[in-house]
């Protein structure tokens, strides 16, 4: 008998990067109106980070999803749950001075990654929005950063 799959499933490869692009599209077709939200009550939420490439040093923007820890906005950088680090992650470790666009309107914050108590607490609320996290996570043979955007001071 067979033991039950844990790993949840997902779309294929190209079904999840057609999703985020058409998103980034109706988010620029719309000039904003469209494409953010706030996080509902235990959901999360969706923002526009612009970074700046580690290697052009252009502006490079990308959807996420997020939830907010008092003043910081927490992320993950799970490159839709495939192998390796999403480019959004490498260059903002590279530089991690960016502008996050909310609903609400722009906000400069500063990125790094959580570690210990702080990525446990964190990912634990992650875990409270998406049941399926730890399974997705397991997909990934590295671990999956939880990033947090503090306000700039």
């Amino acid at each position: 008998m067979s033991q039950p799959n844990d790993t949840p499933r997902l779309p294929p490869r190209w079904f999840i990067r057609l999703f985020w692009f058409a998103h980034r599209r109706v988010y620029r077709l719309t000039r904003g109106r469209v494409g953010l939200w706030r996080p509902k009550r235990k959901g999360w939420g969706a923002l526009r980070l612009t970074t700046i490439g580690r290697r052009t040093g252009r502006e490079h923007s990308v959807m996420l999803g997020y939830f907010e820890d008092g003043p910081n906005l927490v992320t993950l950088a799970m490159n839709g749950w495939g192998e390796g680090e999403p480019a959004w992650w490498l260059n903002l470790q590279a530089h991690p001075e960016v502008q996050a666009d909310l609903p609400g309107g722009q906000r400069l914050v500063t990125g790094r990654a959580a570690s210990g108590d702080e990525r446990e607490r964190l990912w634990s609320r992650w875990r409270e929005i998406d049941k399926g996290l730890d399974g997705l996570a397991a997909r990934r043979s590295t671990q999956t950063a939880v990033v947090v955007l503090e306000p700039r001071r």
